[in-house]
């Protein structure tokens, strides 16, 4: 949830805001699919340190 919606709002900023906004859409991307290959998420971690629990 939380990697969709950071790619809606990096494309809503690269369309109304900046084009240059379009590398956090790039950033995701590259993200999810290291998460895929390795099983680890960055956020997955984040969101565990700031004590949530994964569904």
């Amino acid at each position: 949830m939380v990697a969709g919606s950071v790619l809606l709002l990096s494309l809503a900023l690269t369309i109304w805001v900046d084009p240059i906004w379009v590398w956090l859409s790039v950033f995701v991307a590259l993200n999810q699919i290291q998460s895929a290959f390795s099983g680890w998420c960055p956020m997955m971690w984040i969101l565990e340190k700031l004590g949530l629990k994964p569904a």
